[in-house]
């Protein structure tokens, strides 16, 4: 049975009620039929719902579906993207031990690396992520985690996961890996050699922007040490937004086919504008990595960024001419998104480090919905030729 199918006939078992579409479980607790079978189920003789923070039918139906389309033997669901990223690094590492991560992460994902883990005595060494030389000569005798995105946000860098994975051989090294851009459509990062795949489900899995989440997938060894953490701290995802990102990925495929098509399309045909340095996108061939994304990747995904001419005076003149597409932090939603990485979702970089991962004044992140496509290239194209 291909995946496709799977994602949408995969369910909680049917109740009595023989309903079609999976209920709603909104309920904090559940009951025992006697004292033993409480006593059975917390001692894990027996399996059984227990609590809502702990596991809910709407929640382990989600959970099951995103193992099957990343290939993982577990996982885990949380409440955002960055409780999935925190708990993968707070179950895991202890004080003492040490993180190579790529210089190209979400702003929060640095802020966790360089304020938070770091006051426990963990250290981290930050890379450029496509040079594997750099990785490989971070790597210590302590080193515990190596943690990317690929590609990253918001630079489109992609990262050579098989090599990387390479660098782990014969060392107590986990290799995790964000696929929030790819998702599993695209790229299933555990068959490449990660050992844990982490979403930030409130992006292309929900899809239409209505509910956060987040899942960490991968080795049952690893899921268990989260699985510990997590259920002692608490960050659980709600059953209701479970069953809303459970019925969204029953469309997964179709939707990201949608968004890569409109993504290559409109990178297409902004490429070479007068009002522009450049368009970045994974499968134009002028993307830097072009040879790896077609390796890597089935689809270029949904997100390619335009770096305007003129600095953050023309993006907001750019950004007000727009008709269609919406200015918001978010991406992976069905609406086409723009954003300004440098004064929104970056902002909290160093001047320094900006330079150095390609986020300039002019830098413009655009997550393509799905909108007619000739309808979206109408749009960026006026709004361009008024400001070029």
């Amino acid at each position: 049975m291909q995946k496709q199918t799977k994602a949408i006939r995969i369910q909680a078992e049917r109740s009595q009620n023989r309903e079609h579409s999976v209920p709603l479980y909104l309920t904090s607790s559940f009951t025992f039929d006697d004292a033993e079978q409480g006593r059975a189920i917390f001692a894990e003789e027996m399996a059984g719902n227990i609590y809502s923070r702990y596991m809910n039918p709407n929640v382990d139906e989600f959970v099951e579906k995103m193992n099957m389309l990343e290939n993982a033997e577990d996982g885990i669901a949380f409440s955002t993207g960055m409780a999935a990223i925190f708990a993968s690094m707070a179950g895991l590492l202890k004080a003492g031990d040490h993180v190579v991560a790529s210089n190209a992460l979400f702003g929060s994902c640095i802020q966790i690396l360089t304020k938070i883990t770091a006051k426990w005595g963990i250290e981290c060494t930050f890379v450029p992520g496509a040079d594997i030389h750099a990785w490989k000569a971070a790597i210590k005798p302590n080193t515990k985690f190596l943690f990317c995105e690929s590609p990253s946000n918001p630079g489109l860098e992609l990262i050579d996961l098989p090599a990387l994975a390479a660098l782990k051989d014969g060392k107590d090294i986990i290799l995790a890996v964000d696929n929030c851009f790819a998702t599993p459509i695209l790229q299933t990062p555990l068959d490449l050699g990660a050992d844990l795949v982490i979403h930030s489900a409130t992006k292309y899995i929900d899809g239409q922007g209505r509910v956060l989440g987040g899942v960490i997938c991968g080795k049952k060894v690893y899921i268990d040490e989260i699985r510990f953490f997590a259920r002692h701290t608490g960050p659980s995802l709600s059953p209701f937004n479970a069953w809303v990102l459970s019925k969204s990925l029953e469309l997964l495929d179709l939707r990201m086919q949608k968004h890569s098509e409109n993504a290559m399309a409109l990178a297409e045909s902004l490429e070479g504008h007068k009002a522009l340095i450049n368009v970045k996108y994974p499968f134009l061939k002028s993307h830097p990595q072009y040879e790896l994304a077609k390796r890597q990747m089935k689809y270029g995904g949904g997100i390619l960024t335009l770096d305007i001419k003129g600095g953050f005076e023309k993006v907001v003149a750019f950004s007000k001419l727009l008709k269609i597409a919406s200015i918001s932090p978010n991406l992976g939603d069905s609406r086409t998104i723009m954003t300004h990485p440098a004064s929104t979702t970056h902002a909290k970089i160093a001047a320094e480090e900006k330079v150095s991962l390609g986020i300039t004044p002019g830098l413009v992140r655009v997550a393509v919905g799905l909108e007619s496509i000739e309808d979206l290239k109408a749009d960026f194209l006026q709004a361009l030729n008024q400001i070029s």
